[in-house]
């Protein structure tokens, strides 16, 4: 089968950063702006820090991409995700790897496995990650469906990890991006800045408010029917929150002989690519790493069921856009968040 790879990135754009920044003292007002931004884990980032002087923390930010990369980037053979994928039992994880490794145990329990980490083995099986694309068909989809469950992975006291059959593979990358941004959050907490607005690749955590402005941090979500262009579907507030998307609107592969569309979300349960009538999902929870994780999560569901476990979880707030059977486009919205939508 013959693919183009579409581009693609997650679907929130900050309106903040578009108005600001060359990271100096704002007209004569007592607190500084600072901005750090630039390439990290294969997308882009924006980090907005106020304080009552120029600071800047590129070299510790950088530092934190780093750590990350060499704990899970599947995409670096050095790095111990990968050595792991490939076999060595040997390997002792970092914290970082450890916690993300738990989190995602937790999310995998609460969704009733529709998060599971380990269905990279799929993922780079119908073309979608660093690992070799197969022909895939029913009997290829049933074969590798035995090297998926995250029920069939542990970590042991001594951060080793132990997988129930040799061969499978694990990929954070749905929850990752969310866990840099809090260790980010967790850098600037040491640094003792309160007020700063975090993004890593549509990712993000605003922590107290824009003191320039004397307001509310505010950043918009995309129109998932605007393609790769970029307009805003909702606008919100966010204070002391953490919010992630994720769609199917941008990332997709389309075979150059039949024209269908493979988009990007695998599904764990059935192990084929999910084409649902769910076009985005936007999370908001107290840790961006939990809201990556449920937001992929709810892409790979259907609308019904992500209102079940949204029910179930009321430290969640969702909105998800959807289509219904007359191909309209309509949207559900939680109370919680839709009481931080800027009307």
């Amino acid at each position: 089968m013959k693919v183009l790879l579409k581009y693609s990135f997650l679907c929130i754009g900050i309106l903040a950063l578009l108005l600001v920044c060359n990271g100096c003292k704002t007209n004569g007002d007592k607190w500084v702006k600072n901005l750090n931004s630039g390439a990290a884990l294969g997308t882009s980032y924006n980090i907005i820090y106020l304080a009552k002087e120029e600071l800047d923390f590129e070299r510790e930010i950088d530092s934190v991409f780093q750590d990350l990369n060499e704990s899970m980037s599947t995409y670096i053979p050095t790095s111990d995700i990968s050595r792991i994928n490939m076999g060595d039992s040997t390997v002792v994880v970092d914290q970082m790897f450890r916690e993300v490794f738990e989190l995602s145990g937790k999310v995998y329990a609460a969704t009733d496995g529709y998060f599971d980490p380990t269905v990279g083995v799929l993922v780079n099986a119908w073309g979608f990650g660093p690992g070799s694309e197969l022909e895939m068909d029913s009997v290829r989809v049933d074969s590798l469906l035995d090297y998926v469950g995250f029920d069939k992975v542990s970590i042991s006291p001594e951060n080793k990890i132990k997988m129930a059959h040799p061969g499978m593979y694990f990929d954070f990358n749905a929850i990752a991006k969310g866990y840099a941004v809090d260790r980010l959050a967790v850098l600037l907490q040491e640094k003792g800045i309160s007020d700063y607005l975090i993004e890593v690749g549509g990712e993000l955590v605003a922590k107290g408010e824009n003191r320039v402005k004397e307001k509310k941090w505010v950043v918009a979500i995309d129109d998932p029917m605007m393609g790769e262009s970029r307009t805003s579907k909702r606008t919100v507030y966010m204070k002391d929150v953490a919010m992630a998307s994720s769609g199917n609107y941008r990332k997709f592969k389309i075979d150059q002989e039949t024209g269908a569309k493979y988009v990007h979300t695998v599904d764990p349960k059935s192990g084929f690519t999910k084409n649902s009538n769910i076009l985005a999902a936007t999370v908001m929870a107290k840790d961006c790493a939990t809201a990556d994780a449920f937001a992929t999560s709810f892409m790979a569901m259907d609308l019904e069921k992500s209102k079940s476990i949204l029910a179930q979880h009321k430290e969640l707030q969702a909105y998800i856009v959807y289509l219904d059977p007359e191909g309209n486009v309509l949207e559900f919205m939680t109370d919680g968040f839709k009481n931080n939508v800027l009307e």
